[in-house]
């Protein structure tokens, strides 16, 4: 049997089963993470007296320091080791969670989160990378398909223990529940993921000066732009962000020795549209939970509990699909599940926004959700499976690294550009309303009179997330089939590059 690049697969491990359910520990626990603080975010702006901005920038924080790093620690885990960079990206996280706990102050909170995001930008591509060098090409479908239900039981988790957590003993404890998962998480990593053979790599530090420079001045151009009016310097700021990773790419296109993102990935096209597919997936789903959080508790007077309930027949769905859609992608066009998916997760996101009124009965909001969780089975597990399969193994670290990148930088510019959206129509609809120090605390219920108005500026900011996930959509129809399934005639069955 071979694989993409000419080389004999070897296995590295006889537990490869084991393995990957130890590195879902660290997967598990970043997604967790990120789904408990959007249920417990109304609660942390009253707690610390933070503005809206200040509340997003907790979720920019940790996706932004997530963000840049992903392609050096891809690279990281090719030259010294993955399951060194995996251990050691569990400690930081979990280090940071108890930091995240003992915040007082949003500022502080914000810090601690950034480094959170460092941590899971260790852990996030080991594992990709690591599926990929412990499970032959035929089986790596079934393996993202496990993947996959752990995002799902992961999606289900995290908001109702989030919810139980913050409505039982207070919002800290979202991020103290990380200390045992992380320290069992670091024995199994110990115990049964295989040390594999590494591949030296040099660092391209300008690479990394310019990327982070980039987005960095983006993301806070984007973010802050309605709190200063979007004065002058802040569309200087999103411009010089822009010319920043333009230069990124150039100084990429030149470099002679390793660069950080190796341009020749793009050569293949599955992993070219893939990452089109889950840059637009991750812009919706991490840019739309801050306004379906706030719509549902300060809107709907739901607890947080209450709140996260409303979620899980999405993640139910997600989790009991994502293996059937696993085994099935090994077999199909990959195309046919994933922009399937990515147009269902469309049209269910624009139908929240649609139904988003003060009056709307639980049961209605709860289709949508279902429609997500369906869609979501088919985009998470077969994009990731679709884009690394016919990568050679020596570059499994950097794309995986590159994918995770991509991912990510969509999470961290949707949260922005949806926020800044939400904060832009709330001033349109409630005219003279400050939701940054409102009575009584961000966590009661609002006044009947600006329900409506704040209703439809969540819904309308939601919009912009369906529309991205139809670019995703029709990226994803010119898909091909991986190289491991063939191809009618004979000369197709070969990796294109």
């Amino acid at each position: 049997m071979s694989v993409p690049g000419g080389s004999a697969f070897k296995p590295v491990t006889d537990r490869p089963w084991a393995a990957l359910m130890a590195l879902c520990i660290g997967f598990f626990m970043i997604l967790v993470d990120m789904s408990i603080v959007a249920v417990a975010q109304p609660q942390i702006k009253d707690a610390l007296d933070a503005s809206v901005s200040g509340i997003v920038w907790v979720t920019s924080a940790y996706l932004l320091t997530y963000a840049v790093p992903l392609l050096i620690a891809g690279r990281l885990g090719d030259k010294i080791g993955p399951k060194k960079v995996y251990q050691a990206g569990l400690l930081v996280f979990t280090l940071a969670s108890l930091w995240c706990g003992l915040a007082d102050s949003i500022g502080e909170l914000i810090v601690a989160r950034g480094v959170q995001g460092l941590g899971a930008a260790l852990i996030t591509p080991q594992t990709m990378a690591l599926i990929t060098r412990i499970f032959p090409p035929e089986r790596r479908g079934a393996a993202m398909g496990v993947w996959g239900t752990v995002a799902g039981v992961a999606t289900l988790v995290g908001p109702l223990l989030g919810g139980i957590l913050t409505d039982s003993f207070g919002w800290e404890w979202i991020f103290f529940v990380n200390l045992p998962v992380g320290l069992i998480g670091l024995v199994l990593a110990q115990m049964l993921v295989p040390d594999v053979e590494t591949h030296d790599h040099r660092f391209d530090w300008i690479g990394v000066i310019l990327s982070a420079a980039g987005l960095t001045a983006i993301v806070f151009g984007i973010q802050e732009g309605e709190s200063y009016d979007w004065a002058a310097w802040i569309w200087s700021l999103i411009g010089g962000g822009i010319v920043f990773m333009v230069l990124f790419v150039l100084w990429e296109s030149k470099m002679r020795a390793e660069p950080l993102v190796p341009l020749s990935l793009f050569r293949n096209r599955n992993f070219t549209l893939s990452n089109i597919g889950i840059m637009s997936m991750g812009f919706a789903v991490s840019g739309s939970m801050i306004p379906i959080m706030f719509f549902l508790q300060l809107v709907g007077g739901m607890s947080p509990t209450r709140s996260a309930l409303v979620m899980v027949p999405m993640a139910v769905l997600t989790g009991i699909l994502a293996p059937i859609v696993g085994r099935i992608l090994d077999r199909v066009h990959p195309s046919l599940i994933v922009a399937t998916g990515l147009l269902g997760y469309a049209i269910a996101t624009a139908w929240a926004g649609f139904v988003f009124h003060p009056e709307t009965p639980v049961w209605l909001l709860l289709l949508p959700t279902m429609l997500m969780g369906v869609s979501s089975a088919g985009i998470w597990a077969p994009l990731a499976a679709t884009a690394t399969r016919d990568l050679p193994w020596h570059q499994a670290g950097a794309g995986a690294g590159v994918y995770n990148t991509t991912r990510v930088v969509g999470s961290v510019i949707g949260s922005s550009a949806i926020g800044a959206l939400m904060m832009s129509r709330l001033a349109a609809n409630v005219p003279g309303a400050d939701f940054d120090h409102s009575e009584g605390g961000a966590t009661g219920q609002l006044p009947e009179m600006i329900r409506g108005g704040f209703a439809d500026a969540m819904g309308q900011s939601i919009y912009l997330a369906a529309g991205m996930l139809v670019i995703g959509f029709v990226a994803t129809l010119f898909l091909k089939r991986p190289a491991h399934q063939g191809a009618p005639a004979p000369a197709k069955d070969s990796l294109s590059a």
